[in-house]
């Protein structure tokens, strides 16, 4: 008999700002950057004490990513040579956080889509590669906001923070400690970029997703069955974020770049290829189910290049377009919203019994995959 976690996903929704931000646009702000820096340290470079910065293109954006375009929060800051950081106002205490907003804002579509109303959540878990505050938990001001009650809980685990709060959404279910879980992750990744690395500056957007766990027997047909999860986890610093409430201890270096997010993008590229096949293979067997049997992957959303080759590790040949889904072009990375932002947006054309995988991998090194099948 195949397994089965006696939970389903009866909704999910995605939310993204209106703010879109092009590759074109992004590059001619950079690129202003960029020729101001070098003037400003023509000697240096004349001495050989400073590598002269290269400017960008969109063409070596999307060569580099599959990536188009991206939603921000806000533009007008990164968009200024001279601020390359989003206008971000602090809120009052009594207003609500950005995360918690964009939260909601997600949170909504997928109650409406699973039939339920905010007051019967009974359990929220937020999860995100970077939470704007330690406390209170955003996960309990989402769970005030939506009229909800129970328990609530922020979680941080990179790119497979998303994936991790389905996992314990889904485990809250199944030990009856909740009836209707929603996990909610709230993307604000402009707030973590470094927009003057090239290598990195134009890899996030803003959006946010959420879905709605209940127990099996709740499940209306059209939803997905949640078989079975895994989690695994592998230090590297390959990639990393060194912010957080001790900045202000070292004034010397407050506002260095390792307080943003940076990678060994090839190191990581090399890393997670190999360990992100080997765990969905593993994942698949573990439960009885050939790769051939899986209809649809929904990858964490990092890289054209990553997501087709590990596609292609796990299923023999180079995927469809449908097969393994991408959002990259228009979304951008989303961070850890990015598999369940794809699954939201191509599950319902899948057939009643069919099977689909949805897997992260990302900073730590962190991964998470939920098997489903479609009831």
């Amino acid at each position: 008999m195949t397994k089965t976690t006696g939970t389903a996903i009866t909704g999910s929704g995605v939310w993204h700002p209106e703010l879109l931000l092009d590759n074109a646009e992004l590059c001619d702000a950079f690129n202003v950057w960029v020729r101001k820096e070098n003037a400003a340290r023509a000697v240096e470079i004349a001495a050989g004490t400073f590598t002269e910065l290269r400017e960008s293109t969109p063409e070596f954006i999307e060569r580099a990513s599959g990536i188009k375009q991206r939603y921000v929060v806000d533009k007008t800051g990164i968009v200024d040579p001279e601020r390359m950081v989003p206008n971000l106002p602090d809120r009052r205490d009594d207003e609500l956080s950005y995360q918690a907003e964009m939260a909601i804002h997600a949170a909504r579509r997928a109650l409406t889509e699973a039939g339920r109303d905010g007051k019967e959540v009974d359990l929220v878990v937020l999860g995100a590669s970077n939470l704007q505050r330690l406390y209170p938990a955003l996960a309990i001001e989402v769970l005030d906001a939506i009229g909800g009650s129970g328990y609530a809980v922020d979680i941080a685990l990179g790119c497979s923070s998303a994936t991790m709060a389905i996992t314990m959404c889904s485990e809250a279910v199944q030990l009856g400690k909740a009836k209707c879980a929603l996990a909610v992750t709230p993307e604000l990744t402009s707030g973590f970029i470094n927009w003057r690395d090239r290598d990195s500056h134009f890899i996030f957007g803003d959006a946010a997703v959420a879905i709605v766990v209940e127990p099996l027997a709740r499940a209306h047909p059209g939803a997905y069955e949640i078989l079975s999860t895994r989690s695994l986890a592998k230090f590297s610093s390959n990639i990393r974020n060194n912010g957080g409430y001790l900045n202000r201890c070292d004034p010397a270096r407050q506002f260095a770049d390792d307080k943003l997010f940076y990678q060994q993008g090839r190191r990581v590229f090399k890393d997670v290829v190999p360990l992100a096949a080997k765990f969905i293979n593993e994942h698949l067997a573990a439960d009885g189910i050939a790769p051939e049997q899986i209809k649809r992957f929904w990858l964490h959303q990092a890289n054209q290049s990553m997501n087709n080759l590990i596609a292609q590790r796990v299923i023999g040949r180079e995927p469809t377009g449908l097969e393994a889904p991408q959002i990259l072009a228009e979304l951008a990375n989303t961070a850890s919203a990015g598999s369940p932002i794809a699954f939201s947006k191509f599950h319902d054309d899948l057939p009643s019994g069919a099977h689909g995988l949805m897997a992260s991998f990302g900073a730590g090194y962190s991964l998470g995959s939920i098997l489903v099948r479609r009831m």
